[in-house]
Formats: structure tokens, sequence, C-alpha cells
């Protein structure tokens, strides 16, 4: 009688077990299925945030014009070839470290926000090399 009660102990240990599994294995299917549904709920903002963020080339591009400077300017400034330049603005290839650096530093921008894809109220500011102009 003794080992009809261990053999049914464990029976119920099993059970008590398989039904923890299946319980977590049914908390993680809803924890998904609420992710994927945010996911899908967020299409808009998604959309909105690609469309308001700005590639690298083209803040590149748009910073050197608000400073009022050609490629070949900013090239001697950099030390690098003009094609260099027009390869960043254009997309092909991506400035070094040191190089993008330095050219948030001619632009007078955080190289941060040329990084993140920011360009914000820099309109109103006078570019470092304008302010050497005067």
């Amino acid at each position: 009688m003794s080992v009809q009660l261990i053999y049914m102990l464990i029976a119920v240990g099993y059970l008590i077990f398989m039904m923890a599994v299946a319980a977590a294995g049914i908390y993680l299917f809803v924890l998904v299925i609420k992710a994927l549904r945010k996911y899908i709920n967020s299409k808009d903002v998604r959309e909105e945030k690609r469309a308001m963020k700005k590639s690298l080339a083209e803040l590149l591009r748009e910073n050197r014009l608000r400073c009022k400077m050609t490629q070949e300017f900013v090239a001697e400034a950099l030390g690098v070839s003009r094609q260099a330049v027009s390869k960043w603005e254009n997309g092909t290839s991506d400035p070094s470290t040191s190089n993008l650096m330095a050219l948030a530093k001619l632009y007078g921008v955080p190289a941060e926000d040329l990084l993140k894809g920011m360009l914000k109220g820099q309109d109103e500011e006078p570019c470092p090399q304008e302010e050497s102009r005067l």
C-alpha cells in the first residue's frame, strides 16, 4: 500500500508540474500576441518617425548649404577630396568618425544630432565659419 501511495504522489506531482509548464506556455503565448498587436498598431507612428528622421547624407548636405559652404571648401577644411564629400552627401559612403566630428564642428552642430538624424532649429544659428568671416 505504501508503494501505491508513493506512485500516486509522484503522479500528482508530475501532473502539477505539467500544468505549471502549460500555464507558463499559455502566458508566454499571450505576451507574444500582445506584443504583436502593439507592433501592428504602431505602424503609423513608425512611418511618421521614418519620415521625420533624415539620413546622415541629407543632414550633411542641408548643414553645408545652411552654412553657405561648397563641397570643395568642406573638403579642404577636412583634408579630404571633394569627391569624398560628394559621396557622403549622396549616401554612397559614410564619413569616418574623425571626419564626422570635424564636420559637426565645422557646421556648428553636435555630432550626436547628425547621427540621430536631427536638424532642429539651426536655421537661426549662424555657422562658426560665418562668424569668422564677419
